[in-house]
């Protein structure tokens, strides 16, 4: 067996590898064996493969995966957290929501709750939907 297949058969389990962790460090891993590989089939000493193979690994690692990470985490999503996640959610009114107080149960949590508009009021079993939270107070609409 030629010893670039085996380099080969290293690079495609350091990709399998990477497809179970997703921190990109056994891909850059992977195209290190490719480069071992490549002096390989080129015909360079073992020695002279296992450098191409840290060479490539270096370069990969340290210059290509900081870019290639900041790349995918800026294209995923922002996704909001603690009250502000609560924002556009709808509730269910358990006590009378008006001017002066009442509670809203929000994603299985029950929440003081006020409306938006002064003077409009939500009996008990009404949906509405969470247009803010102030401190510890939902500020609710109508839901629909």
């Amino acid at each position: 067996m030629h010893v670039g297949l085996a380099w080969l058969g290293m690079a495609v389990l350091l990709a399998a590898g990477e497809a179970a962790g997703g921190e990109l460090f056994l891909l850059m891993l992977a195209g290190g064996a490719l480069g071992g590989s490549g002096a390989a089939f080129l015909g360079a000493p073992v020695w002279g493969q296992a450098l191409a193979f840290a060479l490539v690994s270096i370069i990969l690692v340290v210059g290509v995966r900081p870019l290639v990470r900041r790349r995918l985490l800026s294209a995923l999503p922002e996704h909001d957290t603690n009250t502000a996640a609560l924002t556009g959610r709808h509730g269910t009114v358990v006590e009378e929501v008006g001017s002066a107080s009442g509670l809203v149960q929000i994603a299985g949590d029950t929440w003081t709750a006020r409306p938006l508009i002064e003077g409009e009021t939500f009996e008990a079993g009404d949906k509405v939907l969470v247009h803010e939270i102030e401190g510890a107070t939902a500020i609710v609409v109508r839901g629909y």
